[in-house]
């Protein structure tokens, strides 16, 4: 640390010694946000084994007061199970007809998946950023704090990755795609194609190409199944977190909503939590 600083301060443009230096602030300030939440996990699990604030903060060296201020004020353990720093959120495009140029488009029930995705994360004090996926599906997985919402319609890479997956799957037929629990023998197709307003998805953590991490990623069979899973995270992100941590997993969302407003009204699993190890 000492040494990078060093560095630092010894740049000879004042213009990149300032970038630099607030590239490094935001990196640490992330780094110091994430240690935070560590803690407060830490802490919580000691008082869920029975020990009382007094011990805490006897076995810690502080004060009883302040392992209350962290309990009380620190980041929310659950938070991780999004990612850390700032999030990408890297969204499905189709190409745009009707254009002298055309260029990827998201749908519009994506882009409110995504703003509803955003103020969850503001919820839990990370911030977040949109991208939007290339013709053809191809994407940098490699990165942390990545969360894609992409059905592998839009994207062979993304259907390639999930194929991962010995449990749950995205497949297709004459009649459309269609989501399969492998492990259970059933099939889940769309109410939406039976003009129904409910919409099934998955769920889960799929493995970074480079074998050094995963990404949290989300896919309804039709649009409104993406922001049914964001509404579950919602109201159930603390005990999903407790339940996988930041291990990989998946699982089907159901969900229904509202057929003028398309607005979600109710989310729930629809499949048990499964883990690529069986676990």
């Amino acid at each position: 640390m000492d040494q990078e600083i060093d560095k630092l301060a010894e740049l000879a443009d004042p213009t990149t010694r300032a970038k630099e230096a607030g590239d490094l602030l935001v990196r640490h300030q992330q780094i110091v946000g994430e240690l935070s939440r560590i803690r407060r996990e830490a802490l919580e699990e000691l008082a869920a084994q029975g020990m009382t604030q007094t011990q805490i903060a006897e076995l810690l060296g502080t004060t009883r007061a302040r392992i209350g201020q962290i309990l009380s004020s620190g980041p929310r353990p659950e938070r991780a199970l999004l990612g850390f720093g700032t999030l990408t959120v890297a969204l499905g495009g189709k190409i745009e007809g009707d254009k002298q140029n055309p260029g990827p488009v998201v749908a519009q029930e994506d882009f409110v998946a995504y703003e509803n995705l955003r103020d969850l994360a503001q919820t839990v004090g990370l911030s977040t950023r949109y991208e939007v996926i290339s013709a053809g599906g191809a994407l940098n997985v490699n990165r942390e704090g990545l969360i894609v919402i992409c059905g592998p319609r839009l994207s062979s890479m993304i259907a390639q990755i999930l194929a991962s997956d010995p449990h749950l799957a995205f497949e297709e037929d004459d009649s459309g795609w269609y989501l399969v629990d492998k492990q259970a023998g059933r099939i889940y197709r769309s109410p939406i194609d039976d003009g129904q307003s409910a919409d099934y998805a998955y769920l889960g953590r799929l493995p970074r190409l480079d074998g050094r991490g995963s990404f949290l990623y989300i896919a309804g069979i039709h649009a409104a199944g993406a922001a049914g899973v964001i509404h579950y995270l919602a109201n159930n992100l603390a005990d999903l977190y407790r339940e996988v941590k930041k291990r990989r997993f998946s699982t089907l969302i159901a969900c229904t909503f509202d057929p003028k407003t398309r607005e979600v009204e109710s989310s729930e699993m629809l499949t048990p939590i499964y883990r690529p190890d069986g676990a």
